[in-house]
Parts: C-alpha cells; sequence; structure tokens
C-alpha cells in the first residue's frame, strides 16, 4: 500500500486515457514487498523471472488486465498468467498511459535520454494536475539545427536501437520536433500544426506518413519497443529514488528477460 500511494502520487490514475487500465491488477495491498521487478511487458518470461529472483512485485508499463478476460484458465495465454501470477503469490502492478503523460513520467524521460532536456506539452492532459506539466507528447525547439540524418544517428545510438525508419530527405534540416513515446499517431496532426519538422515515435503506418511525406514532415519510426524499454529502464531508477525519499528501502531489479518481439532479417 506504501509503493502504491508512492507511484500514485507520481502519476495519478486519474491521468490515463477512458480505453486504458491502470493500477493494482493482482494482487493484495497488505502484501510485505521486498523486491520489485520493473519490465515494460508482463509476460511469461517476466513473471517467471519475478518468480526465480524472489520479487514480490512486478511493476509493469504495459497492463496485463487490458480488457476483461472472459475466462481465467490454462486454455489462454492471459489465463495461464494470470494463474501463474496467483500460484506464486506474486502483485502486479500496471502504470500506462498515466506514466506517459506525468510530469517527469516516460515522454519527459524519453526527451532526456535523447539528450535535448524539457519540452513543451504536445496535448495537455484534461485530468491534469494545476501544479504539473502533465500531458502527452513533447515539443522541442532545437538551439542548433540538425539535419534528419543526423538527428537518426542520435536517436538510434542514445536508444541503442539495431535499426529505425524515417521518412525524409537525409540532409533535411529540423528545427523543431516532436517526442511521443510508443504508438503516438493519433498526436502526429496536433504536433504538426504545432510546427513541428519531425516525429520521433512509433508504430507508424504506411498511409499516414505517406501524406507526412508529402506536408514535408519528417518522421523518425524508432520502435513502440524502442521508445518505451529505455524510458521504463530509467524510471527504476526514480522510482527508487522516490523510496528513498520516503526512507523506504527495497531491492529494485530491471527486466532482463523482455524484449522486442521484432526481429531483423
Amino acid at each position: 500500500s506504501e509503493i502504491i500511494e508512492l507511484l500514485e502520487d507520481f502519476a495519478p490514475k486519474a491521468l490515463k486515457e477512458d480505453y486504458d487500465n491502470v493500477g493494482l491488477m493482482i494482487g493484495e495491498r497488505k502484501s510485505v514487498i521486498n523486491s520489485v521487478l520493473v519490465s515494460l511487458d508482463c509476460t511469461m518470461e517476466v513473471i517467471l523471472e519475478a518468480v526465480d529472483k524472489g520479487c514480490q512485485l512486478i511493476i509493469s508499463h504495459h497492463p496485463l488486465l487490458f480488457r476483461k478476460p472472459s475466462s481465467i484458465t490454462e486454455d489462454t495465454l492471459i489465463g495461464a498468467k494470470i494463474r501463474k501470477v496467483i500460484q506464486n503469490n506474486l502483485n502486479l502492478y500496471a502504470m500506462h498511459t498515466n506514466l506517459d503523460v506525468a510530469e517527469g513520467g516516460l515522454n519527459d524521460i524519453i526527451v532526456n535520454v535523447l539528450g535535448f532536456g524539457n519540452g513543451s506539452i504536445i496535448e495537455r492532459s484534461s485530468n491534469g494536475r494545476e501544479d504539473k506539466k502533465d500531458g502527452i507528447g513533447r515539443l522541442i525547439e532545437l538551439k542548433d539545427e540538425m539535419t534528419l540524418a543526423e538527428l537518426s544517428s542520435r536517436v538510434k545510438s542514445s536508444l541503442n536501437l539495431g535499426y529505425l525508419r524515417y521518412i525524409g530527405e537525409r540532409e533535411r534540416k529540423v528545427k523543431k520536433l516532436a517526442v511521443i513515446n510508443g504508438s503516438g499517431q493519433d498526436y502526429f496532426d496536433k504536433a504538426k500544426n504545432l510546427g513541428a519538422d519531425c516525429i520521433i515515435s512509433g508504430d507508424t503506418t504506411y498511409h499516414y506518413v505517406s501524406d507526412l511525406y508529402e506536408e514535408g514532415i519528417a518522421v523518425i519510426d524508432a520502435g513502440h519497443f524502442g521508445t518505451e524499454w529505455p524510458a521504463m529502464k530509467n524510471f527504476a531508477l526514480v522510482f527508487e529514488k522516490l523510496l528513498k525519499e520516503r526512507g523506504l528501502e527495497l531491492n529494485i531489479l530491471v527486466s532482463e528477460k523482455n524484449f522486442d518481439p521484432y526481429k531483423i532479417y
């Protein structure tokens, strides 16, 4: 319960998108926690990793219970996961779109990982806190122009990516860029209208970026995993700092079993 209070002070559940499901997915608020495993996804491998490493709590970005299951049996993957969590007395907590938009959350973290400092909000959260800068996406005004090739190289190296996709001419100059971690395509028009020369996100689709190319807007698709896992690993450090500020000492582990399912052929 102390951990949940801390997490929800940092990224209140009210900040989530309407379609989302966040918070304590499985578990008991009175559980005593000594070790926490931080992950992007709650895969079966991550669950078994938590068991092997003696963790009592998994904090994942993507919620295991996104939609209500019709049954909880070994016949389905989600049913098998739920049963495995319960059988091993694990607790599972998800921080998804509320962590994306919260001030200091994944949007801000990924911008800092890329080395751009703080940016302004692309779209303020409708349930944002008055004293905080909560909202989707970040808009950055570069001090010095960069070519699209230089920017793509920075994104690839900063996020430790094996590959990325980009739209636009390599020597195109970029002065203002938008960063939206995960699937940010719904906010591309807003970013464009705010003057973004280039948008960094993931999960882009052909027809959408084809239109942006014609409109002279560059896009760097660094992948859903690529734009969120580096940020989530950094959130583990933020979480550890927040715990220490409250006098709580826990063993915080970052998953070694969470990986991008896409492979390059």
